[in-house]
């Protein structure tokens, strides 16, 4: 049933299917990666390493690996141009088990974690805007978003889109007032601030720091995950990928700096909500109430892109094994209303029963591991088909691979050492992705022969498109 459908959706052809253009696809990267991390990291960072030169050099190292990550992705979703992300590339070029488990991790840790985060910033920084004492009132508020986020992704693909575009627009305008108002009445003399204690062990916090660097930047990988609905995917693909990578360091870097300016490396230190702190010591508490605010709704488009980009690696799961199905299923119009749903169950239990700091921990380990694994797809593949046309063929190669996988198992092995729990956690994840994948497994078959062979669209009959651009 599975091999008939996926070749009557090959047959019939999928370009009419395909609508997202470079701009769609670029804003998309950009909604998905501008998000809970630089108005939340930051604080930590400064904690951890002390020096503002050194936050902003984990800023730009993090930007160098999204980059090189993006340019990686690039070239395989050009080539294999499906729907699914690491789901359907490591499965294409490894082995199904390790593509269901970066679909189960994308699940748990890339998306749900990510959503819920997002939900305790979003409750933290209205919480400042509004000026609420209330200790529950975070968890209320963040909680409230999940569901609201949901209710809309479930409803039609058009009022999710427009939803999405909006406070994107907010936000992007948001970050560029940030930029220029921190630049221009900041204290350009704090960059270069000492601190009065030196930490011990830079290269290893440094490499740490880039767990909460890699979250904020989470998200350069978003439009692969639509390849299959991509207009042109040789093309777009690699467009989208690098302009919105270079255009979000870009504002990373510009916004940090900004934020550093605006108030004493120790006032900022450890605080989640950096950037009202720092609108407060330029402007005063009401400029980090509207500040907190705006923030809030930027929020809510990076809750949304989540909740629209995840559940398309869960259909594409749910279209290969039977006893996933429901995963796949959909309205006429609607998103998938069951994987929406299931997402969003897994992002209010994070939300519920873990920290903020240690939810990026936990998100930076594990998905730095299918990542790394995803470069490493692209140095395979050439090796083991050579032949395979490759519309788009990473610029400067090796390099950009490797030096990508270096960078992730740097801060990966210093993250072991520093947050031994928290890895054995994310560790336990995959692990447990594993089992599942053995339980789940066609007995009859396997989608391997599917895959393999690249014909991997989504039946046309349950993926209409989530954006249109004419």
């Amino acid at each position: 049933m599975i091999a008939e459908e996926h070749e009557a959706a090959h047959e019939l052809g999928t370009d009419s299917g395909r609508r997202l253009g470079v701009a769609t696809s670029t804003m998309l990267v950009i909604a998905s990666m501008i998000g809970t991390g630089v108005f939340t990291t930051s604080g930590f960072l400064v904690r951890d390493l002390g020096s503002p030169m050194l936050v902003l050099l984990a800023w730009a190292l993090g930007g160098l690996a999204a980059l090189f990550g993006a340019l990686s992705y690039a070239e395989l979703s050009a080539a294999l141009p499906n729907n699914g992300g690491e789901y359907y590339l490591l499965s294409r070029v490894f082995h199904p088990a390790l593509g269901f488990a970066a679909g189960i991790v994308s699940l748990v840790v890339g998306f749900s974690a990510p959503i819920a985060a997002s939900a305790i910033a979003f409750g933290e920084y209205t919480k400042r805007a509004l000026g609420v004492d209330d200790p529950n009132f975070v968890m209320t508020a963040g909680l409230g978003l999940i569901v609201v986020s949901t209710m809309v992704h479930l409803g039609s693909v058009q009022s999710g889109t427009r939803f999405q575009n909006v406070t994107t627009a907010i936000k992007l305008a948001f970050v560029v007032g940030v930029i220029y108002l921190g630049l221009s009445q900041g204290d350009v003399g704090r960059l270069s601030e000492v601190p009065a204690s030196p930490r011990e062990g830079t290269f290893g916090a440094l490499a740490v720091s880039l767990v909460f660097v890699s979250f904020a930047y989470s998200g350069w990988n978003a439009a692969a995950y639509l390849a299959g609905e991509t207009r042109d995917p040789s093309k777009t693909l690699p467009r989208a990928l690098f302009i919105g990578t270079v255009t979000v360091t870009v504002l990373y870097v510009a916004l940090t700096a900004a934020l550093l300016m605006a108030a004493p490396t120790e006032t900022l230190s450890g605080v989640l909500e950096v950037a009202h702190v720092a609108a407060a010591a330029l402007f005063g508490e009401d400029a980090g109430r509207f500040v907190s605010g705006v923030i809030a709704i930027g929020l809510i488009s990076t809750v949304g892109a989540l909740t629209m980009t995840g559940p398309r690696v869960y259909e594409a799961i749910g279209a290969d094994y039977p006893l996933l199905r429901a995963l796949s299923r959909r309205s006429e119009g609607r998103g998938p209303g069951f994987a929406i749903a299931t997402q969003a169950v897994i992002a209010a239990a994070l939300a519920m029963t873990a920290s903020f700091d240690t939810l990026l921990i936990y998100i930076g380990f594990t998905l730095s591991f299918f990542a790394a694994m995803t470069a490493l797809a692209v140095i395979v593949l050439r090796r083991t088909e050579p032949d395979l046309p490759r519309p788009y063929r990473v610029t400067a190669y090796p390099l950009p691979p490797v030096v990508f996988i270096a960078l992730m198992l740097w801060m990966m092995w210093f993250t072991v050492r520093s947050s031994p729990i928290v890895t054995l956690a994310g560790a336990a994840t995959i692990v447990f992705s594993f089992i599942v994948w053995l339980i789940v497994r066609p007995r009859g078959g396997s989608p391997q022969e599917l895959i393999t062979s690249g014909t991997h669209p989504i039946p046309l009959s349950i993926a209409p498109v989530p954006y249109e651009e004419e």
